[in-house]
């Protein structure tokens, strides 16, 4: 379920709803971590770390997922960094009210379709109950602020997507997210992870961007920290918007890179002759260094894939906490004129990119323009005879329910966009009492990059429709599956290859024919 959103101007066009202590445990690394072996049929590089290539044919296990949360204080942790190279130590804070609890790390991916392999477990680390979150009147950031707990390397982890599953000895279980991030993406689909999104929903300590402890949009955070836990399992954002597009590219066995927007706002090396970037199904929090460098990347020749909606939707600054960089994300939205860069920097003011003081819609990357939250419908297929479409059965008119949704982005004529663009699905809708339609659009750049947009938010969700696997699946069945997955077969497939327009037909222009202008 998607949280309550803000209501705030779009421009004219439409109105969005969003109604730390290893010394005191008396543990080093070592003495507490124990490493899964190595695959007997592996191959590794020269610093010993497994070969993307070899992964997936390593031993995976079914016992990754969460058996109790329980209570919000049983167990939950945090990282001090979202992402780590190979061999980089990061340190993990913890809080239990168990006497004691163990930590396992499972990357993610196919695995004979086990989805997941243990890389590394600690040993057992004496729990403790740490103080509650302080509260930072001025922007009402919430941040957790505890010891670590436990100091942990990474040597020998592969690059990937990683779910550190805490377990207490209560029973109690939550997950803490991290990425091994890639430091080079070239010749391969690099896959952006979204941190910065996952903590503007997160209510951990009882404040978001969207709501305050009262739960009311005015007291809400104006700034918020990764200095903190996530809320619910820990890992919701990730689990529900990226980890099936994960399995499904690691199941093809294209070249892959991990790393986050976080990153990449650091450093576009990542993105240095890639052959894509795929942006997974909720990354709404953009800075505007992260978009000149994907940007830059797409003018280079790596195809784009945006495989959500409300993509780049909101301009932010990332600032440092107090004891590391870039850890607290600010983005005042309607409150635009408090924040302290309006008068000096309006390029930085964090409001959404298309309003003042610095308007510069998103479409001009993605293609398609956010207009709308919540809404419920059928994609329905335009143009059955697009190379992404082939070997799905699906044809013209063909409808798939419910899987346009929560929010939905369309083709918007006047808003600035590459051309040509092609419409190939157009799905009718109506979103707070207004009809209008959620488009899939494809457009190459001049660099020969392809770019698609899936204009749904419930894409990746599409992947595991029909099994239960989120415990949700909006009313999407196995058929909508088949069509979701073949698809984004082909798109990474493609995409994979390089350049788009040297591997697929080009777009062929039809917003007048569809719009009408």
């Amino acid at each position: 379920m998607a949280p309550a959103h803000d209501t705030t101007p779009s421009d004219g066009l439409g109105r969005r709803h969003f109604l730390t202590l290893c010394a005191g445990v008396g543990l080093g690394t070592a003495a507490a971590c124990t490493a899964a072996p190595p695959h007997p049929h592996s191959t590794t590089a020269r610093d010993g770390r497994l070969r993307p290539e070899a992964e997936q044919d390593a031993p995976g296990t079914a016992d990754w997922r969460l058996a109790s949360t329980g209570s919000p204080d049983a167990v939950a942790g945090y990282t001090d960094r979202v992402s780590v190279t190979p061999g980089e130590e990061f340190g993990l804070h913890v809080s239990t009210t168990a006497a004691a609890f163990r930590v396992s790390a499972f990357r993610i991916g196919w695995y004979g379709g086990r989805q997941a392999r243990r890389i590394w477990a600690s040993g057992r680390i004496p729990g403790h109950a740490r103080p509650a979150p302080r509260l930072l009147p001025a922007t009402r950031t919430v941040r957790a602020d505890w010891p670590v707990t436990l100091p942990v390397d990474t040597a020998g982890w592969p690059e990937g997507a990683y779910l550190l599953r805490l377990e207490a000895d209560s029973g109690h279980q939550r997950y803490v997210p991290l990425i091994v991030r890639s430091t080079t993406g070239a010749g391969r689909t690099v896959l952006l992870h979204a941190p910065a999104t996952w903590q503007a929903y997160n209510r951990w300590g009882g404040s978001s961007l969207y709501n305050g402890a009262s739960g009311a949009y005015a007291t809400r955070s104006l700034a918020v920290s990764f200095d903190r836990p996530y809320d619910g399992t820990g890992a919701e954002k990730f689990l529900v918007y990226e980890r099936a597009l994960v399995v499904l590219a690691e199941r093809l066995g294209i070249p892959l890179a991990y790393t986050t927007g976080v990153d990449v706002h650091r450093d576009p090396g990542v993105l240095r002759d890639a052959h894509a970037v795929v942006c997974l199904g909720h990354d709404e929090y953009w800075t505007p260094e992260q978009r000149a460098h994907v940007t830059a990347a797409r003018d280079a020749g790596a195809n784009i894939a945006f495989l959500g909606a409300n993509t780049c939707f909101r301009r932010v600054r990332l600032e440092a906490g107090e004891a590391a960089d870039d850890r607290t994300v600010v983005c005042y939205k309607s409150s635009y004129r408090a924040d302290p860069c309006y008068d000096s920097h309006p390029a930085l003011v964090t409001t959404d990119y298309r309003l003042a003081p610095a308007p510069d819609p998103e479409s001009s990357l993605t293609g398609v323009l956010y207009e709308g939250y919540p809404v419920d419908a059928p994609y329905v297929v335009r143009a059955a005879d697009h190379w992404l479409y082939d070997g799905t059965g699906a044809r013209s008119g063909d409808a798939f329910a419910h899987l346009v949704g929560v929010e939905y982005d369309r083709i918007t004529p006047g808003a600035p966009a590459p051309g040509p663009l092609e419409i190939i699905a157009h799905s009718p809708l109506v979103c707070g009492g207004r009809p209008s339609h959620s488009d899939s659009a494809y457009y190459t750049a001049s660099g020969g990059a392809g770019v698609f947009a899936t204009g749904t938010m419930r894409w990746v969700e599409g992947l595991v429709a029909g099994t239960d696997t989120l415990g949700r699946d909006h009313g999407m069945d196995a058929r909508t599956r088949a069509f979701v997955t073949r698809t984004t077969e082909n798109l990474l497939r493609t995409f994979a290859k390089g350049p788009a327009a040297r591997h697929a037909p080009s777009p062929r222009a039809n917003v007048t024919a569809v719009y009408g202008t």
